[in-house]
This record gives C-alpha cells, structure tokens and sequence, in this order.
C-alpha cells in the first residue's frame, strides 16, 4: 500500500545542533516551515507538544492556513481540557482544515514534565485516564443524541455535539507508548501506532504485539516509525555528517547539562532506544544511536544514515514489517526538509511501489 511520509514543524528554529534564537513564537518561520513541506511533497506534519511550548492547536491552525494540501498531525495531551470540549475544538479545526487534521494523543512519559502543568497522576494511572478520554470523544464524535458517562476519571451529563469532524467516523487517531497499559490502550482505539526509530528486530516484536492488542478488539491498525535521516552523496560523506551533529550536539550545554541532570528519559520508549544504544552506535548497518545515547533516549533521535538510495532502502525493511508511515525530520530541519523532497521521498515512493507491484505479480502467479 502506499506510504505516508510525515515531517514536523516547531514554532521556531531549534534542534540538537542549533540553539533556539529569537522569540518562542516567529509566525514567519513556521510559515516557510510549513510551505517548504507542502513543496516538499510531505503527506501530513507533525506539530510537536511539551509542557512549555506554545500551544499545538494555534500553531497547526497557523500552519494550515499558510498552506493548501498538505494534512496534519496534533500533538495532544489527554487530561489537561475536558474530552467533550477537546472533541468540539477538534472537529471544528477538522472543518477549518478541510479534513486535514489526524491527532497523536501523548499521555506523557515523564513525570517531571507532566507536573509543569499541575498532572501528578502516576504513569499507568495516566494511560487509564487517556483510554477513558478517548472513549469519551469517540462517543461525541460518533453518537446523535446525549449520552451520560460516570467514569473513574469523568462524569458528563446529556454530553452532546452539534460539530462532528468533517472526517468519517471521527478524526484519525495516532497513539504512541510502549508500556503494557499503552498497548492495551493503542489496541482499543489507535487507527496508527507510532514507534520511535528502533532496530528491526525491537520494531518488528512491537508491531506484532501491537497487532494481537488490536485483534483483542477486533480492529486492524496501520504503523507509523520516526527517523532523522543524515543523508550524503556517499556514504562515507553521509557518516562524517553524523559525526559533525554528533559533536555539535555534544557542544550544546544546554541539552547536555539537561539529559546529564535529569538522567535518562522516564519513558519505555526511551528505554527502548536505549537498549538499541548499547549495542553500539551502530546497529543493522545505518541505525545511529550516538544521539539518542547522548540525550537520555529523549524524542525520536535515532538516524538512518547513509546515500539517499540506502536510506531508502533502509525505511523498506520497516515497511516489509509492515510500517506504512515514516516520520522524518533532520538536525537542520528546515533545510533537511527541503533536502529530503529532492530524493528521499521520491525514492521511497518509487520502491514501495516497486515492491507491491512485485508482491502483486506473485499472489496472482
């Protein structure tokens, strides 16, 4: 089937290697950000959330008017608006956008950030409250009439909407979290379920778990895995770009000092790259890890680096394991982006299509 490739935008220039200049919010980056992946030829972008960024649903609503095809993905935290309202403003933005909005709900992996804004549920406890939430703006979305609901985490009476998303059933639901209680939550409601970049062999046992989750419920579930590819005309150029970003990240205190502080990111996920980490920098052949080990498992950090070819060939593995959504942004994000449009994407597209096409002529032989 064919590939979505998903990019992401902030609300100003930062990454690992590039320290944040300027004001929190600069309408004018994010209006070239978002239009260079529209050029790009990406599918959807990601507007990332934290517990002190500006506010996802302004930015995508910035982002969206700036361009005209392109979809996008919300960065949601379950648990700080109430699910009935969170369903009203997400079905409006859906109409505002002309059906081009999906969601990715973060129940929050770190305990740390979930307190900044006044969230001292534990982590399973949070993944309870997240199912509940979910089920509840399922049932606003989907039900004609009012409905009462008396949950552990919620209590509504005669709920109702005259809004629903112009998409049908309900606005596409994108899950991440590799703990038990967030799969059991991914197999009741993720229409995707979004990996970090892992190893084959990590990603693979996960998209299988997943699934029985899924087959639990009686739903089928399409995956979604992120990458910061480092791509070079060779690939002996490629490797001295990573290791150019591996040695500015190291020169930014601030990151440095942070991960060093807080230790390691609280979450499964990044414990998952850790342990990807510790078999060495590199791992089936173009994983890079040294980011991720350098940050404390913090964000989607791992690289495939390589020639645009090998990149591509490298995101097919995933894809025969059943991954059909890549989510791909780079160190210097803005340039990446437009970078990644010239070949990347084009190369990617080509070879899934190559390959279905050969899977087709088999199954009819």
């Amino acid at each position: 089937m064919p590939v979505q490739i998903i990019g992401m935008i902030q609300p100003h220039e930062v990454s690992e290697t590039i320290p944040r200049r300027g004001p929190a919010v600069d309408p004018a980056y994010v209006r070239v950000f978002a239009q260079a992946h529209e050029h790009a030829g990406f599918d959807r972008i990601l507007v990332p959330a934290s517990s002190s960024s500006p506010d996802t649903l302004l930015t995508l609503t910035y982002a969206a008017l700036a361009t005209q095809n392109v979809k996008f993905l919300l960065a949601h935290r379950p648990g700080f608006v109430a699910p009935t309202l969170a369903a009203r403003q997400l079905a409006t933005l859906d109409h505002y956008t002309g059906g081009r909005l999906a969601v990715h709900y973060i129940t929050g992996g770190s305990d740390a950030d979930q307190q900044r804004d006044g969230d001292f549920l534990s982590h399973d406890e949070r993944y309870a409250r997240t199912d509940e939430y979910l089920t509840l703006l399922r049932r606003v979305w989907t039900e004609d009439k009012p409905f009462d609901h008396e949950g552990r985490y919620y209590r509504v009476k005669g709920a109702t909407s005259e809004v629903k998303p112009l998409q049908q059933p309900y606005v596409p639901i994108f899950f991440g979290g590799a703990s038990a209680p967030a799969l059991e939550v991914a197999g009741r409601h993720a229409d995707v379920y979004a990996l970090w970049g892992e190893s084959l062999a990590q990603a693979g046992d996960l998209v299988r778990r997943v699934r029985g989750e899924a087959a639990r419920h009686g739903r089928s579930i399409d995956f979604s895995i992120s990458f910061r590819p480092i791509l070079g005309r060779t690939e002996d150029e490629a490797w001295a770009k990573a290791e150019r970003i591996l040695a500015d990240t190291r020169r930014q205190q601030v990151h440095i000092a942070h991960a060093r502080g807080a230790g390691p990111q609280q979450s499964e996920g990044a414990r998952r790259l850790l342990a990807d980490a510790a078999q060495g920098d590199r791992v089936d052949e173009r994983l890079w890890t040294a980011i991720a080990r350098e940050t404390g498992g913090r964000s989607n950090s791992t690289a495939l680096v390589g020639t645009p070819e090998q990149v591509a060939d490298a995101l097919l593995q995933y894809y025969d394991l059943g991954i059909t959504s890549f989510l791909v942004r780079g160190f210097d994000p803005l340039a990446d982006a437009i970078d990644y449009g010239r070949e990347l994407l084009p190369l990617v597209r080509a070879k899934v299509a190559e390959r279905d096409a050969a899977l087709a002529l088999k199954k009819a032989a």
